[in-house]
């Protein structure tokens, strides 16, 4: 049986503010950012993660890069090598710099996009899927036929940081998201090898209803408090 209280438990997670949180990103990584639009998006660390100008050549990989996002400045200053994800069409200017061969774009079907990242924090790299098969996104794959189906190989994703957005955290680190706001964030937490956390609020250990954590400490390394609404 352990002995102490769980507050006395050392899980390793670290408080700190949204710019000294960016400093642990390294030059040329891949970036996952939750958010569906602005439902679960960290827009705060995405604004320190803009301010940290010498920071380039990264890939995001996330939903979408609309040319209202906080994020769309990385592209108007070309820091981004590439982006993985599911809609980018509302931003026409990225639509013509991937074009003229500026920027890589991977398009993938959202359920497919979804799932690459879940099975790419369960450790499994690859999966079958029989969306897209026939389609231009199946082009340059592998595909077989299962059950009588033509399904296409797809990679599963991982990334060297996630940067993501709960409604709260506890002090060992534990995770409670906000209704539709969750979308994305939980699986990202799972897939990164540095998990960044934007919070609302931090309270104590055992504040937190057990049934409603929705990412344990051990996928957690940062939490960053907001400082504005």
């Amino acid at each position: 049986m352990m002995n102490g209280t769980i507050d006395q438990i050392q899980t390793g997670v670290e408080f700190l503010n949204a710019d000294k949180a960016i400093q642990r990103i390294p030059e040329g990584a891949s970036i996952m950012v939750g958010g569906f639009g602005f439902p679960g998006m960290p827009r705060h660390l995405s604004k320190a993660l803009v301010r940290r100008t010498e920071l380039d050549q990264l890939t995001l990989i996330m939903n979408s890069l609309g040319s209202v996002s906080t994020l769309n400045a990385l592209f108007e200053q070309n820091r981004i090598k590439k982006v993985i994800g599911s809609f980018f069409s509302t931003n026409k200017e990225l639509v013509v710099a991937y074009q003229e061969g500026k920027v890589e774009i991977d398009l993938l079907p959202q359920g497919t996009f979804t799932e690459a990242i879940r099975l790419g924090g369960a450790g499994i790299p690859a999966f079958f899927t029989p969306t897209a098969a026939g389609t231009v996104l199946a082009e340059g794959k592998e595909t077989r036929i299962i059950n009588g189906r033509e399904h296409v190989l797809e990679q599963s994703l991982t990334a060297d940081v996630a940067i993501i957005r709960a409604h709260k955290a506890d002090k060992a680190g534990n995770l409670v998201y906000k209704k539709t706001a969750q979308n994305f964030n939980p699986a990202m937490a799972t897939a990164a090898k540095l998990t960044i956390v934007e919070v609302d609020e931090i309270v104590e250990v055992g504040e937190l209803d057990p049934d409603s954590i929705g990412t344990p400490f051990i996928f957690v390394d940062i939490v960053v408090k907001r400082e504005e609404v």
